[in-house]
């Protein structure tokens, strides 16, 4: 039997998440079935995968908001509303379930967010049309797969913090992320955060705890 931590809210200021896509159907099935009978709390299950999501029962999926793009679903709704507004920007549209995953997390801690995508440095003016909306934010989550090089670009144009998500996506020698990866870690912006290949989850969950301590000093 799945050890709940119902104590995390209270601990670090989120709950706990369910991992999905490393567990077979029968344990996520099984672990659904206890959350939605043990609480009324939000819940956030990650990388929930279509066969997982077809054999959870009603008395489960009644209670869910399932997303197919990110493969999140929220049980039992939302956390409360939080101070703060990140901007979750994404380099083109292959990344954007990894986005997804980000915005997804996002809306379930609460933060209002904006979700960009397809603003690449390829074409440069498009991340220029959209420079004044990141800028408003609080914390900005830069998407980018193949050289990652978004993320360099928006280290030096905006103040706000700035979290890195390396994807997979790219061809040849970028194919898996490390090329992004290691370009983000490398990157000759100040103070770039990065997170793990795919990670939308982590960053979210990053900006999270930043703008949990923005609400204190404030």
């Amino acid at each position: 039997m799945h050890q709940h931590d119902h104590e995390r809210l209270a601990r670090v200021g989120m709950p706990e998440a369910v991992l999905c896509g490393t567990k077979s159907i029968e344990q996520v099935r099984a672990i659904a079935i206890e959350l939605a009978e043990a609480t009324t709390e939000p819940r956030l299950l990650t990388r929930l995968g279509d066969e997982q999501l077809a054999a959870l029962p009603t008395s489960v999926t009644d209670r869910l908001d399932d997303d197919r793009l990110s493969k999140t679903a929220m049980l039992n709704g939302v956390q409360p509303a939080r101070p703060g507004r990140v901007a979750v920007v994404a380099a083109g549209t292959s990344d954007a379930s990894v986005a997804a995953e980000a915005s997804r997390t996002l809306q379930f801690s609460g933060v209002r967010h904006d979700l960009i995508v397809d603003v690449g440095v390829a074409g440069l003016w498009r991340l220029e049309a959209r420079l004044d909306e990141i800028r408003a934010a609080d914390i900005v989550i830069a998407v980018a797969g193949m050289d990652a090089a978004l993320v360099s670009v928006l280290g030096g144009l905006v103040a706000a913090p700035v979290v890195a998500v390396p994807t997979s996506v790219g061809y040849g020698v970028a194919a898996g992320g490390t090329t992004a990866l290691n370009s983000a870690l490398a990157s000759c912006a100040q103070g770039v955060t990065v997170v793990n290949i795919d990670n939308g989850f982590g960053a979210a969950c990053a900006a999270v705890r930043m703008l949990s301590l923005m609400g204190r000093a404030g």
